[in-house]
């Protein structure tokens, strides 16, 4: 059980601690910023500011990234999202880049919501606030959804569940019986009441398409799916087609007496 423990841990979370780049790469101002989770563990991000002449400077993607690097390797999705006219704030975990502590489920639920709890001290009003995940991070905003008030949740190439991939990659393991890990983001879905955007590759080669189909199914509306092309760890290989999902999403909060787009987009 020790054996499957450490196992377990090492495939979910891989923390990585220098930083290989600098916000300075994108060349607009930022916030080198430290906070408290609830538990003590001193958190670390980056925040970017939109600029108050923008007209969705109301607005702040807060970024809940995977399981693997840290801040430093999401300057590339921060520059698409930063290109949409929001703020965005992306932020480690415990125990990657150089934010304290070591990396737990229920601790990376604590991070996400401390997080939140430093943006809406900046000011930003909570419907304003839109989580967004990148595969693992997908399994963070789905909690932070329930435990907090968010305008919006965005998945990137996001699973159904921790044991639901575990079970695909490693067939030969009792993942479903002895894992203790869940992030189980296709359950929560059904009980989450805000507009939601899946973003998934069909070319994905870690995570399935079929897992995106799910939790899309899962999901109340209003909902859209949209296809984006590339490896799981190279969404970007169309810059515009990603982010021609992102602003057909944000077009509600531009304008929000509109009517949603249609579910099954």
């Amino acid at each position: 059980m020790g054996v499957f423990r450490w196992f377990e841990n090492s495939q979910v979370f891989h923390p990585y601690g220098p930083l290989d780049a600098s916000a300075t790469a994108l060349g607009r101002p930022f916030e080198d910023v430290w906070f408290t989770a609830s538990d003590g563990v001193e958190l670390n991000g980056w925040f970017f500011p939109a600029g108050n002449t923008l007209p969705r400077a109301r607005l702040v993607f807060l970024v809940c990234h995977g399981n693997a690097g840290n801040i430093s390797h999401r300057l590339g999705l921060a520059d698409v999202l930063l290109s949409t006219g929001a703020n965005v704030f992306v932020f480690d975990y415990r125990g990657y880049g150089r934010s304290q502590g070591r990396p737990t489920e229920e601790g990376t639920y604590r991070d996400a919501q401390a997080a939140y709890a430093w943006l809406r001290h900046k000011g930003f009003s909570a419907g304003n606030i839109l989580a967004f995940g990148e595969s693992l991070g997908g399994g963070v905003v789905s909690e932070l959804a329930m435990r907090e008030s968010v305008g919006g949740l965005i998945l990137q190439s996001t699973f159904t569940s921790v044991p639901d991939l575990g079970a695909e990659l490693f067939p030969w393991l009792p993942v479903r019986w002895l894992g203790t890990i869940e992030y189980d983001t296709r359950r929560k879905l059904p009980q989450i009441n805000i507009p939601v955007l899946i973003l998934h590759s069909r070319t994905d080669d870690l995570i399935g398409f079929r897992h995106a189909e799910k939790n899309f199914a899962a999901a109340n509306p209003p909902k859209l799916f949209w296809e984006i092309q590339g490896g799981h760890n190279d969404p970007f290989v169309s810059r515009a087609q990603f982010l021609s999902g992102v602003e057909k999403f944000l077009g509600q909060f531009d304008r929000p007496s509109a009517p949603p787009y249609a579910p099954t987009q």
